[in-house]
């Protein structure tokens, strides 16, 4: 089961820490990513991050002000918001994969949390 927590409103230019934890299952061998989808459109992927953090990726979007990490000791996933932007505004949530190979798309991630609501406004 995957839990996340620290959404919330803030201003545009604020930050947000969004954190992912994993109960009742180690997922160590795996990809974590965070997705978000605001009202009325498709769910995007936001970053994702694999095993040992060899591999990152960021939608276009976001480069620059997210940062995604992974703490293996606390099973833990993380998003690092700055700079937040209206646009920004959604529901995200968190997703773990256990196939190899860190994708970008929903579809290929099985495992979800129920979703943080951010709002930026």
């Amino acid at each position: 089961q995957l839990v996340e927590s620290g959404g919330g409103s803030v201003q545009p230019g604020g930050s947000l820490r969004l954190s992912c934890g994993a109960s009742g299952h180690t997922y160590s061998s795996n990809c974590w990513a965070w997705f978000r989808q605001a009202p009325g459109k498709e769910r995007e992927g936001v970053a994702g991050i694999s095993p040992g953090s060899t591999i990152t990726w960021y939608t276009d979007s976001v480069k620059g002000r997210f940062t995604i990490s992974h703490d293996s000791a606390e099973n833990t996933v993380y998003l690092e918001m700055n700079s937040l932007k209206p646009e920004d505004t959604a529901m995200y949530y968190c997703a773990v994969r256990l196939n190899t190979g860190c994708p970008t798309f929903p579809r290929d991630f099985p495992y979800w949390g129920q979703g943080t609501q951010v709002t930026v406004s």
